[in-house]
């Protein structure tokens, strides 16, 4: 460690929340899936609470803490092919949030969330249960969607988190880098003159009414099915 290094806020509090309680969510869904029956009303409604993080994380990702923002990490060709070369730039800080790989692959862990999510809202196993909005779409393309929720792409979510598990054990490990620690208390050891993210009260405050707007979303959406 740089022994000038300093304790920079990396990680605002509503995208610390963000991660541990949509992983408990995801686990919760997964958990309720596989025991089926009564659980599955749990499967719903944690996929309802999916649904509402992970629009609330698209709009964080446009006004949250700046290593929060998708303008941050999300890489260009270019620092992407500088990453890889291990030719990055300074100012390019991979070494504070996310780097361009691991940002590739938050990108397509959330992208897929947002798949199952979508494809649950008209899924109908044609026993017990069904999605709020299978009505709205006909039986063929439900079908459709249902394999693809139960099937492929159950398992490729459960293939980017266990991928996910694997490069933080790695990064702690052989690298040294202790990714969980920060995203727990939000601060890293970084160099002096490294910028923060921004975690003050009105910027939790904007984050909870976001929050209720994307709830208060979700449910209406849910609601057309009623």
């Amino acid at each position: 460690m740089d022994p000038q290094a300093v304790r920079v806020r990396v990680w605002d509090l509503p995208t610390r929340l963000f991660h541990w309680v949509l992983m408990a969510c995801v686990i919760g869904s997964v958990i309720s899936a596989k025991i089926g029956g009564n659980a599955m009303a749990w499967h719903f409604r944690l996929g309802y609470v999916v649904f509402t993080l992970l629009a609330f994380r698209l709009l964080w990702g446009l006004v949250g803490g700046r290593w929060s923002r998708f303008a941050s990490f999300v890489p260009g060709p270019g620092a992407l092919r500088r990453y890889l070369k291990g030719r990055s730039r300074a100012d390019e800080h991979h070494e504070v949030g996310h780097s361009p790989l691991g940002a590739l692959s938050v990108l397509a862990l959330l992208g897929l969330l947002a798949a199952q999510v979508g494809t649950g809202l008209f899924a109908d196993d044609e026993i017990a249960s069904s999605g709020p909005l299978v009505r709205f779409v006909s039986g063929a393309t439900s079908s459709a969607l249902t394999s693809w929720h139960k099937g492929w792409g159950q398992w490729l979510v459960l293939a980017l988190v266990a991928l996910h598990v694997v490069a933080i054990v790695v990064y702690r490990v052989r690298l040294r880098r202790d990714l969980v620690t920060p995203m727990l208390t939000g601060d890293k050891q970084l160099p002096p003159g490294t910028p923060a993210s921004l975690d003050d009260m009105p910027r939790r405050a904007r984050a909870l009414l976001l929050l209720a707007a994307c709830g208060a979303g979700v449910g209406w959406l849910v609601s057309l099915g009623a």
